[in-house]
């Protein structure tokens, strides 16, 4: 087991988290989601945040995490929107347009506590990209009212 070390604290804080930008927008999907994983990577370097596995979806990002227990797990997410959002649009200036008041990302996020199960939510992490492209192509068929077809 891995274990990270401080002064007179052992510890291993797993989180799986995930947020997505304003109102579901599909942008970090276009040209700016490299950028974007860039910029979560090196904000967690700078607090020591180690980044076990992550995948930037259409609508949202998943992060898998590993957390000092110095830190609040909305401190730090506090600290990766805010920051990031401030980083975004100053790299893109053209998203001021769409994302007004310099909002980036919803209010909200999901977490998780990891345990035990760590190495089956790298995986679902990982395949994540993988079922919503399943997924989306499921849900491309169109479906027909006979009923209504004229003959």
């Amino acid at each position: 087991m891995d274990n990270n070390t401080l002064a007179h604290t052992m510890w291993e804080c797993k989180y799986h988290i995930v947020f997505a930008p304003k109102f579901r927008r599909k942008v970090i999907y276009q040209k700016i989601r490299a950028d974007v994983a860039h910029i979560l990577s090196e904000l967690c370097k700078r607090k020591g945040i180690e980044i076990i596995a992550a995948e930037a979806c259409p609508d949202h990002i998943h992060m898998f995490v590993r957390i000092p227990p110095k830190y609040s797990v909305s401190e730090v997410m506090g600290y990766l929107k805010g920051k990031s959002s401030l980083m975004i649009f100053e790299r893109h200036a053209n998203l001021k347009y769409k994302y007004g008041n310099r909002h980036f990302w919803c209010r909200g996020y999901y977490v998780d506590t990891v345990g035990k199960n760590a190495t089956k939510i790298e995986e679902y992490i990982r395949n994540q990209l993988k079922e919503n492209l399943e997924y989306d192509q499921m849900s491309l068929k169109e479906y027909i009212d006979r009923s209504r077809v004229s003959r």
